[in-house]
C-alpha cells in the first residue's frame, strides 16, 4: 500500500516489512558534497554500526545530531537493517542543492524511494531522509519518452488504482504551457455526508502560504518600504524578546536563520484552537521565548518566523495581513476561491481533513481539533487547483514582482532594492517545488517553467499523500514528447 510511508527525519529510518549493499558501479550521483554524502550513506549502511556512526558525525547536520542521541540513532539503524536486509541504489531520480531522490531495490525485490534532504546553505549537510514504497516502473521513468495521450492514460490508470485502495484523496492537475492537459478529482471532501471531492474543491494548503508571505515581503522591498537587512524591532518595537528586536533581520526571517522558534508546542496544544483567528493570535505562542541560536549562525524551520513576517507586512502596509495578500496577490491572479476560511464558518465545497494516525488501522479521524480556527502567514489558507495554476502563471509572467524579484522567490540571488525589470541581463532557469502538510493536510506544487509543465496536487489526507503523487507525476511530465 502506498500509505505505508517509510518516513524519517534525521536518519530515523523505517518500520515496515520488506526493504545492504554498497553502491552499484552503474549508480552515479553528481560530483558535489551532497552527492558524496549520498554515496557515503549507502556504503555506511552496508558496512555496519561503526561506519554509520562515522558517517553521521561527518555528514549529518549538527542540529540534527543534537536532536537525537547517537546510541538511539544507531539502534534504529540496526533495527531497520534487520527488517529490510540488503538494498541496492539503482537510479538517481531527482537532484538539486537541497535534495536528492534515489530509487533503491532490496534483495527481497522490494522497491523504495530514498529522498535525502540537505541544508539549503553551505556546507549542505544532511538533515533528513524520507523513505517511501516505490515500484520497478520508476527505473525507466526518466528514460522512456511518452506521448501526451500515453501520459494522461497512464496517469488516469495509476490514480484510479490509488483511489480505489483509498491511498489518495484530492485533486490532480497537470498543465503544459499554462493549458490544462489533465485534471481529476478523487475521494471524499466530507465523509460524513459522502460529498466527493470536485475539481473546484477548496483544500488546506498548509505551509504553501509561506510562499505568498515571501512574495508580499518582496513586493514591499521592491517598493522601497522595507529592506532585507532591517531589524524586527524597526517594525515591531513592542516585540517582547529584546534580542529578536535588535538582532533578527527580515532576511533571516525569510531564510529561517533568525533563531525564532515555532508556535507549535505545549502552549499551542493546550490552547483551544478557536482562539486562533488572526495572524497576531499566534505570536504569544513564541514571542517571549529566547532565541534558539544566535541569528544568522544556523538554519531551522520556523513557522514563528513567518508569523512575524506577516506582522511586518501588516505594519508596513497599514493593512491586515489577509487583506494585503488578497489585494496584492490573489486578486491580480484572479484567485477567486482562495482565502483563510475559518474552521467554524460554513464554506461551500471545502474539503475536510482526515488523519490516519495509526497505520495498523484503516480508520480516519477528522483533523478539526488539531488545526487552528484560521490560518496565518505561516500557513493554513485554502485554495483550488485551478486558482493555484493561475498563481503560477501570473508569477512566472512577472505580474506579481519585477523580474529580478521573481527570480529571487524561485531561489535566485537576493535583488537590490533599486532593481527594475530592465536590470536583468540574463534569465536564470525557473522552477519551483513547494509543499505544505499537517495531519489531514497535504498540498504540493511542482513546476518547470522552462520545460513548460506544472503539476498541482491537493489532498485531504496525511502527508505525504499529495506530495508522493506530485513527485511521480512531475517525473512523468518530464518524459512527455512534443506532439
Amino acid at each position: 500500500m502506498y500509505r505505508k510511508l517509510l518516513s524519517v527525519i534525521v536518519l530515523i529510518l523505517i518500520a515496515a516489512s520488506a526493504a545492504s549493499a554498497s553502491p552499484d558501479s552503474s549508480f552515479t550521483v553528481p560530483d558535489t558534497p551532497t552527492g558524496e554524502c549520498v554515496k557515503a550513506y549507502f556504503s555506511a549502511f552496508a558496512a555496519g554500526e561503526d561506519a554509520m556512526r562515522e558517517f553521521s558525525l561527518k555528514c549529518v547536520a549538527e542540529e540534527a545530531l543534537n536532536q537525537r542521541p547517537m546510541d538511539e540513532r544507531l539502534q534504529m539503524y540496526t533495527r531497520m537493517k534487520q527488517q529490510i536486509g540488503e538494498i541496492q541504489p539503482v537510479r538517481l531520480l531527482t537532484s538539486d542543492s537541497a535534495s536528492m531522490e534515489v530509487l533503491v531495490k532490496s534483495a527481497a525485490d522490494q522497491w523504495y524511494s530514498f529522498s535525502f534532504m540537505f541544508e539549503p546553505i553551505p556546507p549542505h549537510k544532511l538533515i533528513g531522509i524520507r523513505i517511501e514504497m516505490a515500484d520497478s516502473t520508476m527505473a525507466n521513468e526518466l528514460t522512456t519518452p511518452m506521448s501526451q495521450q500515453e501520459f494522461t492514460d497512464s496517469l488516469k490508470n495509476r490514480l484510479r488504482m490509488m483511489a480505489n485502495e483509498d491511498e489518495f484523496s484530492g485533486v490532480v492537475l497537470v498543465a503544459r504551457d499554462g493549458i490544462i492537459i489533465f485534471e481529476q478529482a478523487y475521494g471524499m471532501a466530507d465523509k460524513s455526508f459522502s460529498a466527493p471531492n470536485r475539481l473546484d474543491t477548496k483544500f488546506n494548503l498548509g505551509s504553501i502560504n509561506k510562499f505568498f508571505t515571501k512574495i508580499a515581503i518582496g513586493q514591499l522591498v521592491q517598493e522601497g518600504k522595507l529592506h532585507f537587512d532591517d531589524t524586527l524591532g524597526s517594525f515591531l518595537p513592542e516585540y517582547p524578546n529584546a534580542d529578536a528586536r535588535s538582532k533578527v533581520t527580515v532576511r533571516q526571517l525569510l531564510n529561517m536563520t533568525s533563531g525564532i522558534g515555532d508556535f507549535f508546542g505545549k502552549k499551542f496544544d493546550m490552547t483551544p484552537k478557536t482562539m486562533f483567528r488572526s495572524n497576531d493570535d499566534f505570536l504569544p505562542m513564541f514571542d517571549s521565548l529566547p532565541l534558539t541560536f544566535p541569528p544568522g549562525t544556523q538554519q531551522q524551520y520556523s513557522n514563528g518566523g513567518y508569523v512575524v513576517l506577516g506582522a511586518i507586512v501588516e505594519k508596513v502596509s497599514g493593512m491586515p495581513y489577509y487583506d494585503y495578500v488578497r489585494q496584492h496577490i490573489y486578486s491580480p491572479c484572479g484567485m477567486r476561491n482562495t482565502d483563510w476560511y475559518a474552521a467554524d464558518s460554513p464554506v461551500e465545497n471545502l474539503a475536510q481533513g482526515y488523519t490516519h494516525p495509526n497505520d495498523s488501522s484503516n480508520e480516519y479521524t477528522s483533523n478539526i481539533y488539531t488545526r487552528p480556527a484560521r490560518g496565518s502567514a505561516a500557513g493554513g489558507g485554502y485554495s483550488t487547483a485551478e486558482d493555484l495554476l493561475k498563481f503560477t502563471i501570473a508569477l512566472d509572467n512577472n505580474q506579481l514582482l519585477w523580474d529580478e524579484y521573481t527570480n529571487w522567490v524561485f531561489g535566485g540571488p537576493e535583488p537590490s532594492p533599486t532593481a527594475s525589470s530592465q536590470d536583468l541581463e540574463s534569465e536564470p532557469p525557473r522552477s519551483m517545488g513547494i509543499a505544505g502538510g499537517a495531519p489531514g493536510i497535504n498540498a504540493d506544487i511542482e513546476a518547470d517553467f522552462d520545460a513548460g509543465w506544472t503539476v498541482i496536487v491537493l489532498g485531504n489526507y496525511d502527508p505525504p499523500n499529495a506530495s508522493r503523487v506530485a513527485r511521480f507525476v512531475a517525473r512523468w511530465a518530464d518524459r512527455i514528447m512534443d506532439n
